[in-house]
């Protein structure tokens, strides 16, 4: 026999997969998508910020299988207009601006002092964040000794690449470029483009030539 025609509800169901991947797809819905769309998501925000330490700010995308867990003084605050796709993992105390995207599958953990990421930050798919970090004496098991936390500043207008790790006690100045897969250990300028393993400044972002902007250009980055 056929397969039975998809139904609205199917549609809808699939469409709202779709978005959790690709949350950027949200500023683009059409007026008749947003009759579901946005019912959906006040719920998903109204339920998370009912139960944890978590504020959202005006036209945001929450995917449903983001995990976001904040207490008190461990909280997270989120900015007008960002975006959090599916799979990612976010621990306060993390303070996010406004227009910031974290893409798929991305751990972040604010530690005891915190993660700050500023306005307009691109953050693609499986960065790992951690502003934390546990004693390593050799005397005793490092799952028994207590972590240190001196946290993790990242500026504004910051892109990083998928796969990128940061360690506890960096800050990234603003409008720089951390390259895909590299490991960043030590604080980095403004404009400065990173890679490497540990990260090491390959050029300046002042260096680039100017262009023009391209309608069809998408947040996965």
């Amino acid at each position: 026999m056929p397969a039975a025609k998809p139904t609205a509800d199917d549609y809808i169901a699939q469409h709202k997969q779709r978005l959790s991947w690709m949350p950027w797809l949200w500023y683009r819905l059409k007026p008749k998508h947003l009759l579901w769309a946005k019912p959906w998501q006040q719920q998903i925000q109204a339920e998370l910020q009912q139960l944890e330490t978590v504020t959202i700010g005006d036209n945001c995308f929450i995917a449903p299988e983001a995990q976001l867990f904040g207490e008190p003084n461990r909280g997270i605050s989120i900015g007008n207009q960002c975006m959090i796709a599916a799979n990612c993992f976010l621990h306060g105390p993390i303070t996010i601006g406004n227009e910031v995207s974290i893409n798929h599958g991305c751990s972040l953990d604010g530690g005891g002092k915190g993660l700050i990421i500023g306005d307009q930050t691109r953050i693609a798919n499986n960065v790992t964040i951690y502003a934390f970090n546990h004693g390593m004496a050799p005397d005793m098991p490092i799952y028994q000794q207590s972590s240190q936390s001196q946290g993790v500043v990242i500026g504004r207008d910051v892109w990083i690449g998928a796969q990128v790790g940061i360690v506890d006690g960096v800050t990234i100045g603003d409008h720089a470029v951390i390259g895909m897969g590299a490991i960043v250990t030590k604080d980095v300028p403004a404009y400065a483009i990173m890679a490497g393993n540990p990260a090491h400044i390959i050029g300046d972002r002042r260096d680039k030539p100017a262009t023009k902007a391209d309608s069809q250009q998408h947040s996965t980055d």
